[in-house]
């Protein structure tokens, strides 16, 4: 049985940081591109980054780029979301998927196959 599972939100002041962690069980995913997603209350899932099988390509949401810094490690299933100097408008559930294998779906939110139940992120102003 496949498991996504996120850690790391919480509440935090703007301009701080906070690490997301992804671990994901059940399959090996060193071969697929794996990424992340949040939610705002009465806003659609948009995505934030995704990052390929050998680490070396990676991708931003416009909103996020150069804040936000996404990292893998396959020998532990692992995806890693550092998130920097952020903002009130980063609050949202944050999503961690997996499972596409073409880099042209990588910021679709409807290709991934597995997904994580989520953690929040609040950022006080």
């Amino acid at each position: 049985q496949v498991q996504v599972v996120e850690s790391g939100g919480g509440l935090v002041q703007a301009g701080g940081s906070l690490r997301l962690s992804c671990t994901a069980s059940g399959r090996t995913f060193s071969n697929v591109i794996m990424g992340w997603f949040r939610q705002a209350p009465r806003m659609e899932r948009e995505f934030v980054a995704a990052i390929g099988w050998a680490g070396s390509l990676t991708r931003y949401a416009d909103s996020v780029k150069g804040r936000f810094t996404i990292s893998r490690d396959n020998a532990k299933n692992m995806v890693s979301l550092q998130m920097n100097s952020l903002k009130p408008e980063d609050t949202a559930v944050y999503y961690c998927a997996a499972g596409v294998t073409s880099w042209s779906l990588a910021m679709s939110t409807t290709s991934y196959n597995y997904w994580g139940q989520g953690t929040q992120v609040s950022v006080s102003s």
